[in-house]
């Protein structure tokens, strides 16, 4: 039984174990990574599209705007709003300053915008 896969399992979960048992480090951590999963998901069904995008700029372009629209949704806010708001305001930033001032949680009227 011990050279059977349900006979290493054992084995293999106490060479895990520090990893599976981290998250009990910090409070904060949650136990699970489903909002990761979840927020990643869109990204890898996407893969598949990105294979005939037009050109490496194009796919890029595509990443970046996944990434503004999970960071939207992981901070509540509403993507199609902050889009509007961003590309209206984006031509006005000159410096690092200002386009700091143009990410999702800084939208006016968000809980964290200041």
């Amino acid at each position: 039984m011990p050279s059977s896969l349900l006979g290493k399992a054992p084995l293999y979960m106490r060479g895990q174990w520090p990893k599976l048992v981290r998250y009990i480090e910090n409070g904060n951590w949650p136990i699970s990574n489903h909002l990761c999963e979840n927020a990643i998901r869109p990204f890898v069904v996407g893969r598949q599209g990105w294979l005939f995008a037009d050109s490496v700029a194009g796919a890029h372009a595509s990443a970046n705007l996944d990434s503004i629209v999970e960071s939207c949704k992981a901070n509540g806010i509403d993507p199609y709003r902050y889009l509007r708001w961003l590309f209206e305001m984006l031509p006005k930033a000159t410096n690092v300053g200002e386009y700091a001032a143009l990410l999702p949680w800084r939208l006016p009227g968000t809980p964290r915008a200041g």
